[in-house]
């Protein structure tokens, strides 16, 4: 049962992928009106680049956890079990 929830997860991050960059593009557009400066580029500096790449990462594992989430909850609501492992209780 749980080998049907690969194609769910796989499907919820593609649409995180893109949810999250579109996020990461909207978020530095309010820091700075050029693009996210790459890591080679000669002309920015290094608080920048460094910078950008904090909230970028910041950015798309945010939104890679809200899709196995929410993946997760949609499977366990179709299914009625659980596709990770639930942490035993104390």
């Amino acid at each position: 049962m749980r080998l049907l929830y690969k194609p769910l997860a796989i499907v919820g991050r593609g649409i995180a992928s893109r949810a999250g960059r579109s996020a990461f593009r909207g978020l530095w557009s309010r820091i700075d009106e050029h693009e996210p400066p790459q890591p080679t580029a000669g002309d920015a500096g290094l608080a920048k680049v460094v910078g950008a790449a904090v909230l970028e990462a910041a950015t798309m594992a945010a939104f890679a956890a809200l899709a196995d989430r929410a993946s997760a909850q949609a499977f366990h609501h179709l299914f009625g079990v659980w596709p990770g492992q639930r942490r035993e209780k104390d």
